[in-house]
């Protein structure tokens, strides 16, 4: 077999690879889903959200890669680490869901629907029903818009320490052995495949949900993605 076939073999495998190990992986795009709907971003946010933390989920496996190949550390103790980088990422993802989701339920408190009366010059009456932040949602859009603007980062640096476990013993080792320029192609082509994939599972199901309308949503959003977030971390950690 050629070197420039075995390439094609390789870069055909890092592509299929990077689209079934993110579909199969809801943790690389629920807490996308969820978070987008609860901070209302635009699709074009949630796309660039997305990317940048797929950029980081894959470039820390990539120079962890690179780093084995120059170094000549071993395949086992390569592993090893990427298991230890990916319990820290669960715990990671886990706490972040559990602050969230306690964030969430005290702002769905503060949010609890309440009744005013308004009497007009006329005598007649009428009950005003109106969550309890509505009066003051523009007054406060702007710090709470400064607050929220962590949270991408804040995924950001989960997903950097998320390895892509299986982009260095299926991929960077063999490829390795093609020369360095292999490496670099067969990196490029798995974080294409998995960065596209997430975008498209998380802009489709952003635009699924946009259909769905539950009045409840309003108020429990933020708990209901935090509780998300918090799932999908524990399932990390228990290796679900």
């Amino acid at each position: 077999m050629t070197g420039f076939s075995e390439l094609n073999m390789l870069l055909v495998s890092a592509a299929v690879i990077g689209v079934v190990h993110t579909a199969l992986g809801p943790d690389h795009y629920l807490p996308f889903v969820v978070m987008s709907r609860a901070r209302r971003w635009s699709l074009r946010k949630t796309a660039w959200v997305a990317s940048l933390c797929g950029v980081g989920h894959v470039l820390g496996s990539v120079v962890l890669g690179l780093l084995g190949v120059a170094l000549g550390i071993s395949l086992s103790r390569l592993e090893s680490f990427e298991a230890a980088r990916g319990s820290m990422a669960g715990w990671m993802l886990l706490g972040f869901g559990l602050a969230f989701f306690v964030w969430g339920l005290f702002r769905a408190y503060r949010n609890k629907p309440h009744v005013h009366r308004h009497v007009h010059a006329d005598g007649t009456e009428h009950n005003h029903v109106h969550p309890h932040a509505g009066g003051h949602l523009h007054a406060h859009a702007a710090s709470a818009d400064g607050r929220a603007n962590i949270t991408p980062w804040i995924l950001f640096t989960i997903f950097l320490f998320g390895p892509c476990e299986i982009l260095i013993p299926l991929l960077m080792y063999p490829a390795a052995t093609l020369g360095m320029p292999s490496v670099g192609w067969v990196a490029l082509v798995f974080g294409v495949a998995t960065i596209a994939t997430m975008n498209i599972i998380i802009l489709g199901t952003c635009k699924g949900l946009a259909w769905i309308r539950w009045p409840w949503l309003a108020r429990y959003g933020e708990a209901v993605a935090g509780l998300v977030v918090l799932l999908s971390g524990m399932a990390v950690v228990l290796g679900l």
